[in-house]
C-alpha cells in the first residue's frame, strides 16, 4: 500500500488540500470534500502514471510548500488556483 502525505489549509471560504509527494491539489467546501478530491486526483494520476511514460511527478519544493503554506489571501474569491511551476 503507498501513503501520500496531504496537507489541509482553509482558504477563504473553501478547503485546500496538498499532496506533498507529487504536488497535486484539490478543493472543497468542507474538509472531507477537500480529501475527497485530492485522493480522486491522486487515483487518476496514479492511473494515468501507469499507462503512459512520460509523466512528471516530483515532490513539492520546500519554497512551494512554504508559499502554500503562508500565502494570504487578499484576491478575490475565485475557483481557479494555480500551486506548481513547471519547467520544460
Amino acid at each position: 500500500m503507498i501513503f501520500y502525505t496531504i496537507i489541509l489549509k482553509k482558504s477563504q471560504a473553501y478547503w485546500v488540500s496538498l499532496c506533498l509527494e507529487n504536488g497535486l491539489v484539490g478543493q472543497g467546501n468542507t474538509q472531507e470534500q477537500a480529501i475527497n478530491k485530492i485522493q480522486e486526483a491522486i487515483a487518476s494520476f496514479v492511473e494515468v502514471s501507469q499507462s503512459e511514460n512520460n509523466i512528471y511527478s516530483a515532490p513539492i519544493s520546500i519554497q512551494e510548500l512554504h508559499e502554500f503554506l503562508t500565502l494570504e489571501d487578499s484576491e478575490e474569491k475565485t475557483d481557479i488556483y494555480e500551486l506548481r511551476k513547471v519547467y520544460a
